[in-house]
C-alpha cells in the first residue's frame, strides 16, 4: 500500500528521485519509533524510580547526556520538563506517605523508633526518623519516616517536638511506641527524658554509637594517636601522588600482593581506622619498597614511611580492634534485633580484651587498658551494668529463646 501511494504522489517517479523523496514520507506513514501514552507513562514513572533509588538530582532530565541517552532508548518518547517531573515527584510522595500510614496501621501496636541528628556535607543539619516493627510473619519491617532539615537549635525540648510531629505527621498513636534508640548526645538525651515523663516512651542508647566512644577513647594514647596520624599522612601522600600509586602496584605484581588500594578512614566511623591500619599492613612491604624508590621519594626524605616501632603498635591494634569490629558489624544489622545480645557481646569484649593481655608495646597494653575500663565504666563488667540501670536490655536479653540456656 505504501508503495501505491508513493507512486501517486507528484514526482515520484523510478530510480533515484523516488529514493530521495520517500523518507520523509515512510516516518510519516509509517511513524517509526512511535510512542503511545501508556509507554510514555511506564518510562516517565521508570525514570522517577531512577532517581528516588539513586537519590539522584530533579536537574539531571535537564542535561543534555540524560537526554540524548533517554532518545536513543526509545526515539519517540519525549522527556517531561524538570518542571512536570517535579510535580510528579510530588504527588510521588504524597502516595507513598499514604502508604507507609497504611503499612504501619496495618495491625501493627508495637513500634520502635530511631532518631538521628547529622549534618551533611554541605554543614545543613537533619534529623532523621525510622520506624521498626515485627510483620505477621515474624519478619523485621523497616521504614523511614522523616528527614528534616532543622533550622532551629537542637535543644532537647526542641528535638522532643520534632519527634511528636513526625509521630503525628503519620497518625502513630503515641501509646504504640514502646522505645526509642538513640546516640549519646547529651541534647537527644534530654529529649528523651521530656518524652519518657509525657508518653512513657523507653529510651535506648545506641550500642553501636556507645561501642564507637569506648573505641575512641582507647585509641586517645599519644603513642597509638602518633602512629594513626603517621598512617593518614602515609595514605593520603599515595591518593595525591600519582606517581607513588603508580610505583605501588607495580611493587604490588612484583611481589605477589593483592592490588588493593589503600584505604583513608574518616572519622564518624571507628571501623574505618581498622581498616586502614589492616590494609597497611597488608601493603606493608610494597608500600616500603616504594618509598625506597629515588624516583618517588629523593634522598632524605623518607619521613613518610611508618618507624618499625609504628607498625609493631599497628599490629597490635588490629589483634585488639578486631573483635570491636566483629561487634560493630553485628550491631549494624537491618534485618533483626541486637539489643538482645548486646550483654552477651559486653561480656564477649571483655573476655577477648582480657585475652590480649600479651601485647608487648606499652601502647598496645594501654589500649587494652582504657579498652577494659571504657567497657566496664559503658556497659559493666560480665552484665552487672544491665541488672542494675537497664532492666530493659536483661529482660530482652531473658526472652530471646538463643539464650534460654543462660
Amino acid at each position: 500500500m505504501l508503495e501505491h501511494l508513493k507512486r501517486k504522489l507528484p514526482g515520484a517517479g523510478a530510480g533515484e528521485s523516488s529514493k530521495k523523496s520517500s523518507g520523509p514520507i515512510d516516518d510519516f506513514l509509517l511513524r517509526r519509533n512511535s510512542c503511545t501514552p501508556q509507554q510514555a507513562a511506564a518510562l516517565t514513572e521508570s525514570i522517577l524510580n531512577m532517581m528516588v533509588k539513586d537519590m539522584r538530582p530533579l536537574s539531571m532530565v535537564d542535561g543534555a547526556g540524560f537526554r540524548e541517552m533517554v532518545s536513543a532508548f526509545h526515539p519517540g518518547y519525549i522527556l517531561p520538563s524538570r518542571t512536570y517531573i517535579t510535580s510528579l515527584m510530588e504527588q510521588k510522595y504524597e502516595k507513598t506517605c499514604q502508604k507507609v500510614k497504611e503499612t504501619i496501621q496495618e495491625g501493627r501496636s508495637f513500634i520502635a523508633l530511631t532518631a538521628d541528628i547529622w549534618t551533611s556535607l554541605a554543614t545543613e543539619a537533619y534529623l532523621g526518623v525510622t520506624c521498626h516493627f515485627i510483620t505477621e510473619d515474624w519478619k523485621m519491617k523497616t521504614l523511614t519516616l522523616a528527614t528534616m532539615p532543622l533550622d532551629e537549635r537542637h535543644t532537647g525540648a526542641n528535638i522532643a517536638t520534632w519527634l511528636e510531629e513526625v509521630v503525628a505527621k503519620f497518625n502513630i498513636s503515641v501509646d504504640n511506641i514502646k522505645a526509642v534508640v538513640h546516640d549519646n548526645g547529651s541534647n537527644i538525651v534530654a529529649a528523651m527524658k521530656l518524652l519518657a515523663e509525657k508518653h512513657n516512651w523507653v529510651s535506648v542508647r545506641c550500642a553501636g554509637h556507645t561501642l564507637q566512644l569506648i573505641v575512641n577513647s582507647s585509641l586517645k594514647d599519644t603513642s597509638i594517636s602518633k602512629a594513626l596520624g603517621a598512617a593518614r599522612t602515609l595514605v593520603e601522600h599515595f591518593k595525591r601522588s600519582e606517581l607513588a600509586n603508580t610505583k605501588l602496584k607495580e611493587k604490588q605484581h612484583q611481589m605477589n600482593t593483592p592490588e588493593h588500594k589503600l584505604i583513608q578512614d574518616v572519622s564518624t566511623r571507628w571501623n574505618s581506622t581498622y581498616f586502614m591500619v589492616e590494609r597497611l599492613l597488608e601493603q606493608r612491604w610494597p608500600i616500603t619498597a616504594t618509598l625506597s624508590d629515588p624516583e618517588v621519594t629523593p634522598r632524605g626524605k623518607h619521613y613518610f614511611d611508618l618507624k618499625p616501632d609504628q607498625w609493631s603498635l599497628l599490629e597490635e591494634l588490629t589483634q585488639g580492634l578486631q573483635p570491636f569490629q566483629c561487634a560493630t558489624e553485628f550491631l549494624s544489622g537491618q534485618e533483626y534485633a541486637t539489643l538482645s545480645c548486646l550483654p552477651q557481646l559486653a561480656k564477649g569484649l571483655q573476655r577477648s580484651v582480657q585475652q590480649s593481655l600479651r601485647f608487648e608495646t606499652a601502647p598496645g597494653k594501654a589500649f587494652l587498658t582504657n579498652a577494659s575500663k571504657e567497657l566496664t565504666e559503658r556497659w559493666g563488667s560480665f552484665g552487672t551494668f544491665f541488672k542494675e540501670k537497664d532492666n530493659k536490655v536483661l529482660l530482652s536479653a531473658a526472652l530471646d529463646p538463643r539464650f534460654r540456656k543462660l
